[in-house]
């Protein structure tokens, strides 16, 4: 007895803990999730905008909002059309293959056609085929590849051409000590007469349309008045007044621009060989 009385008591504390921020929930994981999606979904649109053509970005635009009807005319149902499709003839808007008159004749009621018309592939096909010879038309004339070229040995050295989405583009250069134009002017000398000459001859024998760039070397300083542009513009509209002259078509030009010293062709942007125009035979799309 005198063994128990001595033995210490267990003594059990509970505390009770009260205060706190608690337990929020996991919203805010959901919103982080969302925001997360989102900028991913941004960031892949603002690549696709850099990483892609004009053309590229327009087959996207239009895969999303097509113009041409996805099924047949009839809908089967009793809905809101009332069995018809949105492209039947009596359901407005009117557009894509489907609907085209509203009131039409029987033999022009919408037929639900879908997909792309092989006419226009064709249509397509015969407008590359004909620039396509239209190019090499141009380009024997130039250098004598069907026959006798129409140019001097001495100016084909100022001209290259290549082909690009554009068009054709006859491209002509100053050489070292042989100037298409009086230094910082644009005063075509000699040479560019005789060549503008050369093509007023030799481009009626297409009827493609034309486009003229000048381009410009960059200046060794920064001045405060930079006349590149201006030069630049100037030496392009030169370069169509003289081939008007010629009696080329002053209708077939589609636009004159200058490009200043952006473009350099060399890794020398203060290189003559910069100094250049580009006159485009443009394609029938352009």
């Amino acid at each position: 007895m005198s063994a128990q009385s001595n033995a210490a008591p267990v003594i059990i504390k509970r505390k009770k803990v009260t205060g706190g921020d608690g337990h929020h929930g996991g919203a805010w994981k959901v919103a982080y999730a969302d925001f997360v999606t989102a900028m991913m979904a941004f960031f892949l649109l603002m690549w696709l905008l850099n990483a892609t053509t004009e053309k590229q970005r327009k087959g996207v635009a239009d895969y999303f909002s097509p113009t041409i009807p996805i099924n047949r005319v009839s809908g089967g149902g009793d809905g809101s059309f009332g069995g018809e499709s949105v492209f039947s003839e009596m359901t407005l808007p009117q557009n894509g293959t489907g609907a085209s008159n509203l009131r039409p004749t029987e033999a022009r009621q919408a037929r639900g056609d879908h997909g792309v018309s092989d006419r226009g592939s064709d249509a397509v096909s015969d407008s590359a085929n004909r620039d396509a010879e239209a190019f090499k038309v141009v380009e024997e004339a130039l250098f004598g590849s069907g026959g006798e070229s129409t140019v001097s040995d001495e100016h084909l050295k100022h001209i290259v051409t290549r082909v690009t989405d554009e068009g054709l583009i006859i491209e002509i250069f100053d050489l070292d000590g042989v100037p298409m134009f009086e230094p910082g002017s644009s005063t075509p000398t000699p040479e560019l007469r005789d060549l503008a000459d050369m093509l007023a001859r030799i481009l009626p024998l297409v009827e493609n349309n034309l486009a003229v760039g000048g381009h410009t070397r960059a200046h060794a300083i920064v001045l405060a008045n930079n006349p590149v542009w201006d030069l630049s513009t100037a030496r392009a509209h030169a370069m169509r007044r003289l081939m008007q002259k010629q009696g080329l078509d002053g209708d077939r030009f589609q636009r004159v621009t200058g490009h200043a010293d952006n473009s350099p062709v060399v890794n020398n942007p203060m290189a003559v060989r910069n100094n250049r125009l580009e006159v485009t035979l443009l394609r029938s799309n352009q």
